[in-house]
Order: structure tokens, then C-alpha cells, then sequence
């Protein structure tokens, strides 16, 4: 069974920093990733990573956050930088068993409960 638990949230200011963990369990997840959902909006894509280090990132955050992971750990992390209002969502850990990047939620078999960053003007 696999599980995932996302940690990191925060209330901060606009322009300071973040970084969320997602810690897994349960087998190998070659693909993991972010998403985050804001109040009456669909849930989106923010970065994800493959077992070998690919990555891929939305436009909205290329170059303020960078993902990483931890192979041994399972876990993956999301350094955010430079944080903005519009940044404001809870953001979600999730994961596919299938080698291969993707934007769409729907092609993600594993999903964290979520963590709440909320990011004040």
C-alpha cells in the first residue's frame, strides 16, 4: 500500500520561501510530482520529476522553484522562492508508477492528503 505525506506549508509573506516534502512508502515511484488547488479553481500542475532527474515545470514558477528527490527515501521536495498571492493553494504530493512525465492529475496513481501555503501581500 503505498502512502504519501505532504508537509511544509506555511503562512509567509510575499517574496520569502517555502520548501514542501512529500515522503512515500510502499515501492518504487518513477514519476512524483506537485499540484496545487486553490478555493473554487481545478487543481494544476506545478513540477514533477522522473526516477533519473527529469523535470518539468509550469510556466508560472520556472525559475522561482526548483524540484527534487531522494531516491533512497522516496521523498520529493519543492524548494519555492520568490513566493507571490497567486501562489496560494493547497499543494498536493502525487506519484505514477509509469516512467514518464505528465501534466494531467488524471494520469497520477497516488496522491498526498495536501499541505496549505498561503502567501500574504
Amino acid at each position: 500500500q503505498v502512502q504519501m505525506v505532504e508537509s511544509g506549508g506555511g503562512l509567509v509573506q510575499a517574496g520569502d520561501s517555502l520548501r514542501l516534502s512529500c515522503a512515500a512508502s510502499g515501492r518504487t515511484l518513477y514519476v512524483m510530482g506537485w499540484f496545487r488547488q486553490a478555493p473554487g479553481k481545478e487543481r494544476e500542475f506545478v513540477s514533477a520529476i522522473t526516477w533519473n532527474g527529469s523535470t518539468r515545470y509550469a510556466d508560472f514558477v520556472k525559475g522561482r522553484f526548483t524540484i527534487s528527490r531522494d531516491n533512497a527515501k522516496i521523498t520529493v521536495y519543492l524548494q519555492m522562492n520568490e513566493l507571490r498571492p497567486e501562489d496560494t493553494a493547497v499543494y498536493y504530493c502525487a506519484a505514477r508508477t509509469v516512467n514518464t512525465l505528465s501534466i494531467g492529475p488524471e494520469r497520477y496513481d497516488y496522491w498526498g492528503q495536501g499541505t496549505q501555503v498561503t502567501v500574504s501581500s
